[in-house]
């Protein structure tokens, strides 16, 4: 009998996905609203560069061509290599496009007997013979419906798309009193770059945010209308951001992403004696730790513009918080051509903005809110049981329970890729689609439900201990390597990749390192 795999999403994790269930023999189908692969990377500013760079940003085993010299490719550049990849592995007629799901419903087992299992869906496995998921898919252009059927189903559709997060204000201050445009990030983003060119030309613009997109849009306003037009940036708190990923000279890879790296840190379900390093070495990591800061003080005027974080750079990379500027950001506000106000509320008035403190309002024409998405709200939306759709929330104080950071232990036949952060987003998630290719296969046992709850707690645990108070999403980027050690244990293949002991403790880990996993066992 053929196992119906289906795959939502065509952007990295989708592609991933479909590659992978290939190479196991599988047959997928790919649902894609819209009309080209990509995903996030269809919908950037033109300024967008990729943040990572290039080689630890590829696929294992399709590198990139050797035309693209720059070390942080631009959006356009990321979008070919993907259609490329998609070309080159034969991807394209696996995927329907202007396909959108509405939703997937799981037919065949009852809430009550699900809840009785002690198993993940009953038996361990992948498939069952009782439970299937019925996909309810829109066509974008004509509007029709259809429903299909899949055995599994493989989520891949990201978290920083579709659901907005729009700040909450005060009664009558909301955007429909303000006379000038108010949109998301999100919309500015899906514009053509010529329309969002003139849409910004001679305007004053206010940017709400102090994330990457933030900064990405207002030094692209400050670009095209210089100080005769300052962007305003309303901030309630400043980040970490990089120039270029390098301390000192020295690639950030050299200090985070190498096994000694992660001796400095606790990592979950650790031994007695790997604890212990980490307990030992904890002056280094706060050593290393402030390197990093006083190098970054130094480089960048974050005092002078007060954009100095109220938090540590372990806090910031165990949280999955730092980025890389836009280039000649620091130079726009020098010039004048970005102005930074802090503020903890704002809210609208006719002529533009009400920022707490202020004695006038902040007279603008448009206002863009780089305030975030909603990704827990756009995965649970996805599911028409509202069993599933309250284990996907679960608890406020923790993260979407998910085993390896793929599978929900209380949703059967399904597994959510790209939700988990890391230093190369990319690169883990092709991790887990070798991972996930081994179990569809009958290659990979699972625990039972509450063995896997219980490692997902650890886990979790863990990040809330390095992140601390601003622990706020899934993000594995300070034990990266711990994390692709046990996948790699769960293949049944050796987890220790390097040729030496020396490149094994201070050499980078990088995707070509785990080049092939899904033809191991």
């Amino acid at each position: 009998m053929e196992r119906r795999v289906a795959i939502i999403g065509a952007g990295t994790s989708g592609l991933l996905a479909c590659k992978y269930t290939l190479e196991k023999g599988f047959n997928p189908v790919v649902f894609e609203a819209e009309e080209g692969v990509g995903g996030l990377w269809r919908q950037t500013i033109e300024s967008t560069k990729l943040q990572n760079k290039k080689l630890t940003y590829q696929f294992s085993d399709f590198p990139w061509h050797s035309s693209v010299k720059e070390e942080n490719p631009s959006s356009q550049q990321v979008l070919h290599y993907l259609n490329s990849f998609a070309q080159h592995f034969s991807l394209f007629s696996y995927i329907r496009f202007n396909s959108k799901v509405i939703d997937v419903e799981y037919v065949g087992e009852s809430s009550e007997e699900m809840e009785t299992w002690e198993l993940w869906g009953g038996n361990g496995k992948p498939f069952s013979s009782k439970g299937t998921w019925h996909i309810t898919v829109q066509h974008t252009k004509n509007f029709s419906r259809k429903v299909y059927e899949a055995e599994f189903v493989i989520l891949c559709i990201g978290k920083y798309s579709g659901v907005p997060n729009i700040p909450l204000f005060p009664p009558g201050q909301g955007p429909e009193v303000f006379k000038g445009k108010v949109l998301h990030s999100m919309d500015y983003s899906a514009l053509d770059n010529k329309i969002a060119a003139e849409l910004i030309k001679d305007k004053r613009v206010a940017v709400i945010g102090s994330q990457k997109s933030a900064i990405d849009i207002a030094t692209e306003c400050a670009h095209a209308n210089g100080v005769k037009y300052p962007c305003t940036m309303i901030q309630r708190s400043a980040h970490w951001f990089f120039p270029e990923l390098n301390i000192l000279g020295i690639d950030i890879e050299y200090f985070y992403a190498n096994r000694f790296a992660e001796l400095l840190v606790h990592k979950p379900g650790e031994s007695f004696l790997l604890s212990l390093v980490a307990t030992l070495l904890s002056p280094l990591r706060w050593g290393v730790a402030k390197v990093a800061e006083s190098y970054l003080r130094w480089r960048l005027p974050m005092k002078k513009y007060g954009l100095v974080p109220s938090y540590s750079i372990l806090q910031g990379i165990s949280s999955c918080r730092i980025g890389v500027l836009a280039e000649n950001f620091y130079d726009k506000l020098k010039e004048g051509s970005i102005l930074i106000k802090k503020s903890q509320s704002f809210g609208f008035c006719k002529e533009g903005l009400l920022i707490n403190g202020e004695a006038k309002p902040l007279e603008t024409d448009i206002v863009i809110l780089a305030t975030g998405y909603k990704g827990d709200e756009k995965l649970q939306s996805i599911f028409k049981s509202h069993v599933f759709q309250k284990y996907i929330i679960g608890s406020k104080s923790s993260s979407l329970p998910l085993y390896r950071q793929i599978i929900h232990p209380r949703i059967p036949q399904l597994a959510i890729i790209g939700y988990a952060e890391s230093l190369s987003n990319l690169y883990s998630s092709e991790m887990r689609c070798q991972w996930l290719a081994h179990f569809l296969d009958g290659n990979i046992e699972l625990p039972t439900i509450t063995e896997m709850e219980k490692d997902v707690k650890v886990w979790d645990d863990n990040m809330k201990l390095h992140a601390g108070e601003y622990y706020w999403k899934s993000c594995i980027a300070n034990c990266g390597i711990w994390y692709n050690d046990q996948l790699c244990k769960d293949i049944g293949c050796n987890h220790k990749r390097k040729k030496s002991l020396f490149a094994e403790l201070f050499e980078p880990y990088g995707p070509k390192d785990y080049v092939g996993l899904s033809h191991k066992r």
